[in-house]
């Protein structure tokens, strides 16, 4: 229930995107609904830290950047809330000033 996926930026860091490159084999629509939240608590696995964006869809092997004003945070979430499927990512980039 609830999959996710963490980054541990090692340091606070101003991130200003994150770009998700879906799987390209199949079941594109597992990404779908998908939050990004950034922040600094592991509370809840990081999954209550402030939200960036929520991924509507991206297509079979496609890559979709998500752009927002800096969130300030060490670590770096993907999470699917309420949902009891897989994650699947085939690459996650993160962009801070």
């Amino acid at each position: 229930m609830s999959p996710w996926w963490r980054v541990d930026l090692q340091e606070i860091l101003a991130v200003t995107r994150v770009s998700i490159t879906n799987r390209g084999d199949a079941v594109a629509e597992r990404i779908n609904g998908a939050q990004i939240r950034i922040g600094n608590s592991l509370e809840n696995n990081g999954n209550n830290n402030a939200l960036a964006a929520t991924v509507v869809s991206i297509p079979l092997g496609e890559a979709k950047t998500f752009e927002f004003k800096p969130i300030r945070g060490r670590y770096v979430n993907i999470f699917i809330p309420e949902r009891s499927e897989y994650l699947t990512l085939c690459e996650v980039e993160v962009f801070a000033d």
